[in-house]
C-alpha cells in the first residue's frame, strides 16, 4: 500500500520520485480547484437532443480555457507550471454533464517494460494507447485516441499512464488553450541521444520478460550501431560476440514449445 500522498498523485497521473537529498518532488495546485462537492445536474431539465458533434462544441464553448494552475516543485523550489489531471476533470466533469456528453474508454492497448532511474533504481515503464468514445445525448458517438506514459517504482504505473492519456484526450480533443505564451517563443537545441552500450543490451537480453519481438528489434539495433560483433563476457565468464550471444539466448528461450 502506498502513502496517502502517493495514492493521490497516482490518481492525478503524477509521478513522485525521491530526490537526491531524500525529499520528494511534489505537484501542488497553485490556483485553487473549483469546489464540486455539492454539484449535481439540475433535475427536470432535459438535454438538448442534438448530435454529438454539436454537444461537444457546446462543451468546448463553455470551458473556454484551462490555465496552467498546478506547480511542480522539487526540494521546495518551483520547476514549472502545468495543467493537472484533477484540474482538467474538474473543468470537463460538470460541463459534460450539463450537455449530456460522456467520455468513455472503449479500447486500451497497454505495454510495460523494466527500466531504471538515473541512479540505477529498478522502475517499471508503462505506456498505453486508449481509444475514447465521446457519446452525445442522442446516443451517437465519435472516437478519438490518446497515449499516456509513466515511470513508477511500485504498482501504479498503469493507472498513471491511463490518467495522463485521459487528460491529453480531453485537452487536445477539446482544443483547450492555456492562456500561456506560445511555445515557439523559446528554442532549445537538441543534443545527441546517448548511444546504448553492448553491456546494456546484454542486460536486456538476459531479462526473462524480453519478448521474441523485442529480441528481433535488438538484433536490428545492434547491427545499426555497429556493435553486433562487440565482445561481451557471458554467463560462463567467456568472451562472446553480442550478436552470437543474442542468437543463443533466443534459441534457448524461444525453442519449439517455448513462449
Amino acid at each position: 500500500m502506498g502513502s496517502l500522498r502517493e495514492n493521490a498523485a497516482a490518481a492525478a497521473g503524477r509521478t513522485i520520485t525521491p530526490a537526491d537529498d531524500g525529499t520528494e518532488p511534489s505537484a501542488v495546485a497553485s490556483e485553487p480547484l473549483p469546489d464540486l462537492s455539492d454539484y449535481v445536474p439540475k433535475e427536470g431539465e432535459d438535454w438538448d437532443m442534438v448530435p454529438v458533434h454539436i454537444a461537444w462544441l457546446r462543451v468546448r464553448r463553455d470551458i473556454s480555457w484551462i490555465g496552467k494552475g498546478d506547480a511542480y516543485q522539487e526540494n521546495g523550489k518551483h520547476k514549472y507550471n502545468f495543467r493537472g489531471y484533477e484540474r482538467t476533470v474538474a473543468a470537463f466533469g460538470p460541463i459534460t454533464l450539463k450537455h449530456g456528453v460522456s467520455v468513455i474508454p472503449h479500447r486500451l492497448t497497454p505495454a510495460h517494460r523494466d527500466a531504471k532511474s538515473g541512479k540505477g533504481t529498478p522502475m517499471r515503464e508503462s505506456t498505453t494507447k486508449i481509444t475514447w468514445r465521446v457519446y452525445g445525448p442522442k446516443g451517437d458517438y465519435f472516437e478519438m485516441e490518446s497515449e499516456g506514459e509513466s515511470l513508477d517504482y511500485a504498482d501504479k504505473g498503469t493507472a498513471k499512464a491511463q490518467t495522463i492519456a485521459q487528460r491529453v484526450a480531453l485537452l487536445v480533443g477539446g482544443l483547450i488553450p492555456t492562456g500561456a505564451p506560445d511555445s515557439d517563443e523559446s528554442n532549445i537545441e537538441r543534443g545527441e541521444a546517448p548511444v546504448r552500450t553492448a553491456a546494456s543490451y546484454q542486460e536486456e537480453i538476459l531479462q526473462a520478460g524480453t519478448s521474441r519481438q523485442r529480441m528481433a528489434q535488438i538484433n536490428y539495433e545492434i547491427k545499426q550501431l555497429g556493435i553486433y560483433d562487440t565482445k561481451i563476457v557471458n554467463e560462463a565468464d567467456l568472451e562472446e560476440g553480442l550478436g552470437a550471444f543474442l542468437y543463443r539466448i533466443g534459441q534457448e528461450r524461444f525453442q519449439v514449445g517455448g513462449a
